[in-house]
């Protein structure tokens, strides 16, 4: 039986009125395409559904890309259904997903099942934004105590959009109770911990999938 990934992606498209966000490309098409490579069956949904939009500053016309770049054309919106059926989810970056991913009822609702069901769950560079309100049913944090590894305070700093964003993203993954990895800023960093896979930043794109390919497969 074919693996299924189920993708989530944010539809988030504004940080200040000048400056303008959305899904980061390479953390989605990369990936996308190591999943399709493996055989593996992949639904991409997004918060809101329809087309969605990339942060202006992650495009890049790399031919391989194309084929993931259509599915994002006109996307499934994520539904409470999508918590069953898959064998993982995973969530790419992108400034947009600080936004509508924390405070997402549906996304929180699969991330519980998946979480309660034992499933791989997977983020890279702002994906894990899904995850700072993510629980058990019994409330405690999916990521607590966990070792996980996101885009870090200093990146955000160094692109000097911290005063921007509604929260630090590792800041926050350390108060929720995460025992947060971080690697030299702008490398390739991506962390499983068992079921749980994270990357740190849009160079941690492939490594996190085949992170990911590895629990799949293990």
């Amino acid at each position: 039986m074919s693996k299924k990934v189920l993708m989530v992606v944010t539809n988030h498209t504004t940080i200040t009125n000048d400056h303008k966000t959305g899904l980061w490309l390479e953390e989605f098409a990369v990936p996308y395409l190591v999943f399709k490579e493996k055989g593996y069956e992949v639904q991409v949904t997004s918060i809101s559904g329809g087309e969605v939009a990339l942060d202006p500053s992650s495009i890049d016309d790399k031919p391989e890309w194309k084929e993931a770049e259509a599915e994002l054309k006109d996307t499934v919106k994520l539904t409470k259904e999508h918590a069953k059926g898959f064998d993982a989810i995973f969530l790419p970056g992108g400034h947009g997903t600080m936004f509508d991913f924390p405070d997402s009822e549906t996304l929180q609702y699969v991330l519980q099942q998946f979480a309660e069901e034992d499933k791989i769950i997977a983020a890279v560079c702002h994906g894990p934004a899904g995850l700072v309100n993510a629980v058990y049913q019994d409330g405690t944090p999916i990521i607590q105590g966990k070792n996980v590894t996101a885009f870090t305070d200093e990146e955000e700093r160094e692109m000097e959009l911290d005063m921007h964003m509604p929260f630090l993203l590792e800041s926050t993954l350390r108060e929720k109770g995460a025992n947060f990895v971080a690697s030299e800023k702008w490398t390739d960093h991506s962390v499983r911990d068992g079921k749980l896979v994270t990357g740190q930043n849009p160079q941690s794109s492939r490594s996190t999938a085949e992170k990911i390919v590895e629990a799949l497969e293990s």
